[in-house]
């Protein structure tokens, strides 16, 4: 099965490769002046007071968890339907994880779900912005300040994402950003931690190398050698200049993206607006989207395939796809460790055996978002129980 047009291409010119080729011959390979530039522009970009450039957006949740020091087993609720690493950082901090279902239509956690599943053991909520449509924040935040809650939010998906005209990462709660290589803009691996908060800023960039007190492109600068300590046990989590290097340039062209993704949008929109046998995703009056990622879910009971089966066809047209997401509870894991069932989350659930994810990204042209609409519009058509 040859697939030709990818699921996803990243964006990189000419002036990403030569700021890599300078960062080789600077001698900087780790973290150092070109990683804090992009701090810089991320920070301003966003609109926030700090940013902490991590080697991945799950060090940036494990972090901000880390640093609540909340006692072992007390319990923090978050989505099923995102990525292991949102789970896997509640986790590794030995804190219980809590699913709440998801809101039919944008996929993202429910606030109406929230409040039952607060107990007194619960410390915090991490809200999803799932696809890049922000979650409905108000009432998660009133949630929080009625329950003392701490809120972290999983931005992985929203680089340009707003809520309510405000770009998410500037409320003023912790939020991890992802620069993976199929994300809005990429460093190849890395994340960004953004906050408000100067002491949670301080300890970051503290703990996210080895609980050393001074970074090392400071330590042989030229004021002269200056001695590290161990201040805290940290982690290795820190971004190189080799990843900054990318990001210095992906960040500029933000917009350029967005535009693009805003323009293959519409045209699936339009496309599939008729289509009876697909569900594409709301965005409510509340939102704008960072569109990460274009998912159609499939009205089963129109069709005479399930969505497995649809996958398999559109690769075998040569078109990439994937899922966003088979939820938590439903992986093996949760099942074996925490006894999850289906009729656990019936919504997130539903979408589990529905979703189908479509190539969206700059790199495309519009003649190849023509090819995927018409594939799965002649899929639909093949496989309908109305022929």
């Amino acid at each position: 099965m040859s697939v030709d047009l990818p699921f996803h291409k990243s964006w990189l010119g000419e002036e990403e490769h030569q700021e890599v080729e300078d960062t080789l011959s600077s001698g900087w390979l780790t973290t150092g002046p070109k990683t804090q530039k992009f701090e810089e522009a991320f920070k301003d970009y966003i609109g926030c007071k700090h940013a902490v450039a991590l080697n991945s957006c799950t060090a940036g949740l494990n972090l901000a968890l880390a640093l609540q020091n909340f006692p072992e087993g007390d319990e923090v609720i978050t989505t099923p339907m995102t990525f292991p690493a949102t789970a896997n950082a509640i986790l590794l901090q030995r804190l219980m994880p809590v699913f709440a279902d998801i809101e039919p239509g944008t996929l993202t956690l429910d606030p109406k779900k929230i409040e039952a599943k607060i107990t007194p053991r619960t410390r915090a909520i991490i809200p999803v912005h799932f696809a890049g449509h922000p979650c409905d924040m108000t009432p998660i935040q009133e949630l929080a300040d009625q329950y003392n809650l701490v809120i972290i939010e999983d931005a992985a998906h929203a680089l340009e994402s707003k809520y309510k005209g405000q770009k998410i990462g500037n409320s003023g709660n912790a939020t991890a950003f992802s620069f993976y290589a199929n994300k809005n803009i990429t460093t190849g691996e890395g994340g960004m931690l953004v906050t408000n908060d100067d002491e949670l800023a301080e300890t970051v960039r503290v703990m996210r190398l080895q609980g050393i007190s001074r970074d090392a492109w400071k330590r042989f600068g030229k004021s002269g050698f200056a001695h590290w300590e161990q201040t805290l046990a940290g982690h290795k989590c820190n971004m190189t200049d080799l990843n900054a290097s990318l990001g210095l340039h992906q960040i500029k062209k933000i917009k350029q993206f967005t535009e693009l993704r805003k323009k293959y949008v519409s045209m699936y929109d339009q496309a599939f607006a008729g289509v009876l046998e697909l569900e594409t995703l709301a965005v409510r009056n509340y939102a704008i989207s960072a569109h990460h990622i274009y998912i159609i879910a499939l009205h089963l009971e129109c069709l005479t395939i399930d969505r497995d089966g649809f996958l398999d066809a559109i690769q075998s047209a040569g078109i990439g796809v994937a899922v966003h997401y088979i939820a938590l509870h439903l992986q093996p894991y949760f099942v074996k460790n925490f006894h999850t069932k289906p009729q656990d989350f019936p919504v997130a659930s539903s979408y589990s055996e529905r979703v189908i994810s479509l190539p969206l990204y700059p790199k495309m042209s519009s003649a190849d978002v023509e090819r995927v609409i018409k594939t799965v519009k002649d899929l639909v058509k093949k496989f309908s129980r109305s022929n």
